[in-house]
C-alpha cells in the first residue's frame, strides 16, 4: 500500500523541557494522543498505541531527549515491511519569541492532506489545551 507523508509545524507557547514529556512517554502520549499507550517490551523499547479501540505496536526507534522522538509502526502485512509507516516529533524551541515549534512527521496510509491536517489541528488544540499553551501553526 502506498504511503504518504504528511509533515507540519506548530508554535506552541510552552517550554521544550514541558513538551518532551509528552511526546516520548506513555503517560503524556495517553493524555492528548492516543485512547492508550503502553510500553510492551521495554528492552526492546516496543509500544503499543491504541486509536478507536485498535492497537498499533510501534518502536520506539531514536529518541534525543528534548529535541526527537521517532516511532515506527511494526508492519501488519508482508507489503509494510521493506516500507513501514512512521510517527516522528521534532522539538526546537526560539529564544528570541521564547516559543517552542513541534514539527510532525506522518508517514502512513492515510492520504487525505485535509483530514491530515484537520486531525492533527485537533490534536495539537487538545495537546495545548492540556497543558495551558497557546498554539499558532507555523
Amino acid at each position: 500500500m502506498a504511503k504518504f507523508k504528511y509533515v507540519a509545524e506548530f508554535e506552541i507557547n510552552a517550554s521544550v523541557k514541558m513538551l518532551f514529556p509528552y511526546i516520548s512517554t506513555p503517560a503524556g502520549l495517553s493524555e492528548w494522543f492516543a485512547e492508550k499507550v503502553k510500553v510492551l517490551n521495554a528492552e526492546e523499547r516496543i509500544y503499543d498505541i491504541v486509536w478507536d479501540g485498535i492497537s498499533h505496536p510501534a518502536k520506539l526507534t531514536a529518541l534525543q531527549h528534548n529535541k526527537h522522538v521517532k516511532f515506527v509502526f511494526l508492519p501488519e502485512n508482508e507489503a509494510d515491511k521493506g516500507d513501514p509507516s512512521f510517527l516522528e516529533f521534532k522539538l526546537t524551541h526560539n529564544d528570541m519569541t521564547d516559543t517552542s515549534f513541534l514539527k510532525i512527521i506522518d508517514y502512513s496510509p492515510l492520504d487525505n492532506e485535509d483530514d491530515l491536517k484537520e486531525l492533527w489541528n485537533g490534536l495539537i488544540h487538545s495537546l495545548c489545551e492540556l497543558i495551558g499553551a497557546k498554539e499558532t501553526h507555523a
